[in-house]
């Protein structure tokens, strides 16, 4: 007898979306900068409040095409690398949009860089011009240049000092130049973090990059009324693209309150300039909510807000939305290889979908869940790597073909090396990276899953989980946590916290209360350096040593 039951069942759905189609913008960022002038005139583009600067987008449009001149006159030409190795700045802004109208490569430099790394992206990227300022209160680069060069014949001709009469000089002696650029041209080259040996150049082109600010807007609901305040760095994509390009694209002001993130300032620009629209990391945003100056600050023009750069936990997201106004707050993912947005909710979806999600494809993306090892497409529902394809997968790593070939399948599928579920309505649930997943004794904990657990703590302000090395359950779980301001717990009361509520196996072993986390230049937490530490002053160094399959 037939089991009717078992021959008429659907097979189970694959985890597979495609955002919505749109048409793609055929622009250079020069255009798309040309265009804003020409539709918004008089509405002002840029706010520099450190360096008390505002400029109207037609302002803006014309100090771009005096930095092309400029770039000309030093005798780059179009392909030529130019590199910015700088915080945020009026100068950063100029370069991005005055390379792009003289066909010069912008090549991002971290300013965390020191000589070693330094050293290493002039030789790579065959920098030809560094634009730079002198010293801040973080280093002092002209000794830091002075000693990446010690020794070595780099391709670097022109050094140009931001506040220094080079940087004058050059913008009064500009040459005639020709926007020949097109869409397809590399306009852009980040370097990724290294954590995996040496860094990356991620090479963006026009069309990467223009048209994610366009995918990005759509989900944000961008226009010209939003004034967007944004402490991120301009040297990573969150700055440059979610923020300069998303400005661009819909006319939106964009705000820079500070050359690096300084919680005071971010609040003061956002209730000074009546901003619509603030941007961070969990990070930032975790240090904005603690100051103790925040209850005085009128932040009610605020009506969304991005956060990302992190995994988000849930508990901070509620909090932004209840205290910062922010009731459309939104969380973006990707990363500097696909421009960087891949998946994005909308300000309008529920909120359910904006704080339990990373959202799903923007336009003209498509996503798929594959096992990491086969890589065959996954069930609907099951955890596996994320994968995304189309005009947002970066051209190439720099001069790197055999680094290209291990992240872009021959089908141009991009490999994040990301966890995550896709949910039957094409939402994406981001479970962490696969290298970060502790196995403690056989089973799997996502630090993601442990964070936000102990973010519905209500002393904790801010937490971080690692696992590290033990000689009996090969790894277990450590947790920094901060306090929120005056509050005071114990080890146990965390641990008593847990019990019964997460699975044994996730209850952090370990526990140190810390009053800030290591972190990069673009306020990532730095897990690596959380781990080192611990395995330094517990005396486990013996134990990173044995070998595994």
């Amino acid at each position: 007898m037939h089991n009717t039951a078992l021959e008429r069942a659907e097979p189970p759905r694959l985890s597979y979306a495609r955002g919505a189609d749109a048409p793609l913008l055929e622009k250079t960022i020069s255009q798309l900068l040309a265009d804003a002038a020409r539709r918004y005139p008089s509405r002002e583009a840029l706010i520099v409040r450190h360096q008390g600067v505002r400029l109207t987008w037609s302002q803006l449009d014309g100090e771009a095409t005096r930095t092309a001149r400029g770039l000309a006159g030093l005798g780059l030409r179009p392909g030529d690398r130019a590199g910015i190795w700088a915080s945020n700045c009026l100068e950063w802004v100029l370069l991005l949009y005055g390379a792009a109208r003289a066909g010069v490569v912008l090549v991002n430099v971290n300013p965390a860089y020191r000589s070693h790394e330094l050293r290493y992206v002039l030789k790579k990227s065959h920098i030809r011009a560094l634009f730079l300022r002198e010293r801040d209160e973080r280093a002092n680069y002209r000794e830091i240049l002075v000693e990446s060069r010690d020794g070595d014949r780099l391709p670097l001709e022109h050094v140009v000092w931001f506040g220094d009469p080079t940087w004058d000089a050059m913008m009064a002696a500009g040459a005639d130049f020709e926007d020949r650029a097109s869409p397809g041209d590399v306009a852009n080259i980040q370097y990724t973090s290294g954590t995996t040996g040496e860094p990356k150049g991620v090479m963006l082109t026009h069309r990467n990059l223009v048209n994610n600010g366009m995918a990005i807007g759509i989900a944000l609901q961008a226009g010209p009324e939003d004034r967007i305040c944004a402490p991120v760095p301009l040297y990573h994509c969150f700055g440059s693209v979610i923020g300069l390009m998303v400005s661009a694209v819909y006319g939106a002001a964009i705000i820079l309150p500070s050359a690096q993130f300084d919680g005071l300032a971010t609040l003061e620009a956002v209730a000074a300039e009546r901003a619509t629209t603030l941007y961070g990391v969990p990070t930032m945003y975790v240090a904005e909510l603690e100051r103790p100056e925040f209850p005085r600050f009128d932040l009610t023009s605020l009506r969304k807000g991005v956060m990302s750069g992190a995994p988000c936990p849930i508990e901070l997201m509620k909090r932004v939305g209840e205290r910062m106004h922010m009731e459309r707050m939104t969380i973006p993912y990707g990363q500097t290889e696909s421009s960087p947005v891949i998946t994005m909710s909308s300000v309008d979806d529920p909120f359910e979908k904006r704080v339990m999600t990373v959202g799903a494809p923007l336009a003209n993306t498509e996503v798929q869940i594959v096992h990491p090892k086969t890589h065959a497409r996954l069930p609907v529902g099951e955890q596996g790597e994320l994968c995304t394809r189309g005009y947002l997968v970066m051209q190439g790593y720099d001069a790197d073909p055999k680094a290209t070939a291990k992240v872009i399948d021959r089908d141009g599928w991009l490999h994040t090396g990301d966890l995550a579920m896709m949910r039957p309505d094409g939402y994406i649930s981001f479970r962490g990276r696969a290298k970060d997943t502790i196995i403690r004794g056989g089973e799997n904990i996502y630090p993601r899953e442990v964070e936000d657990f102990l973010h519905t703590h209500p002393k904790v302000a801010d937490v971080h989980v690692v696992g590290i090395p033990d000689a009996k359950l090969g790894e277990t779980v450590l947790a920094w946590i901060q306090l929120k301001s005056g509050e005071e717990v114990t080890e146990g009361e965390i641990r008593d916290f847990c019990r019964g509520k997460i699975a044994y196996f996730k209850i952090p072993q370990y526990i140190r209360f810390v009053d800030g986390f290591p972190m990069t230049v673009s306020k990532k937490v730095q897990k690596y350096r959380m781990r080192e530490q611990e395995i330094r002053e517990r005396g486990l160094e013996e134990l990173t040593r044995i070998e595994t399959a």
